[in-house]
């Protein structure tokens, strides 16, 4: 299995301008598609969401658009989040009542994540057969699943050379 060079969880090549632009496209056709409106608000905490890779709270959004002059109360990012969800184009990362943009939006999957305890960052990892192995044996003892989320919590090859010898 050949590896990439890596920054954290991220490629060492990693350019995340990229990542907020094709976010952003994706959601516009996703939501074209759907016949849904991704309304400026929506889109603005989408953009949020995906400033960096790390999971976003609420809270944490609506500063950032406040910061932005933009005049919000907490109904209206949690009505803005609660969309981004129904649509598949962020994820809530349960452990951190936070969010992250999803870089698969439209396709139907469970989440797996990798977090990081010391920089924040997470990223959405996919190890097939997964989820259908858990929805088998769910089943097999009667148990109906209705979503999945793994969150792996650990550290990122960065922080781990930057911790302290012995922690």
């Amino acid at each position: 299995m050949a590896t990439r060079a890596t920054v954290g969880l991220r490629p060492k090549d990693h350019d995340h301008h990229h990542c907020i632009s094709d976010a952003i496209a994706r959601a516009e056709m996703l939501c074209q598609r759907n016949c849904a409106r991704l309304t400026e608000n929506r889109r603005r905490v989408l953009e949020l969401v995906w400033q960096s890779h790390a999971p976003v709270g609420a809270y944490e959004v609506l500063e950032m658009l406040r910061k932005d002059g933009i005049r919000a109360a907490p109904p209206t990012v949690y009505r803005a989040l609660e969309f981004l969800l129904e649509h598949g184009l962020v994820h809530r990362i349960e452990t951190r009542n936070a969010f992250v943009g999803c870089p698969q939006p439209g396709l139907a999957h469970a989440a797996q994540y990798l977090l990081c305890d010391g920089c924040g960052d997470a990223v959405e990892i996919e190890i097939g057969g997964l989820a259908r192995r858990i929805e088998t044996r769910a089943a097999e003892l009667g148990f109906a699943v209705a979503t999945q989320t793994i969150e792996a919590r650990g550290l990122c090859s960065r922080c781990q050379q930057s911790a302290p010898a012995g922690a």
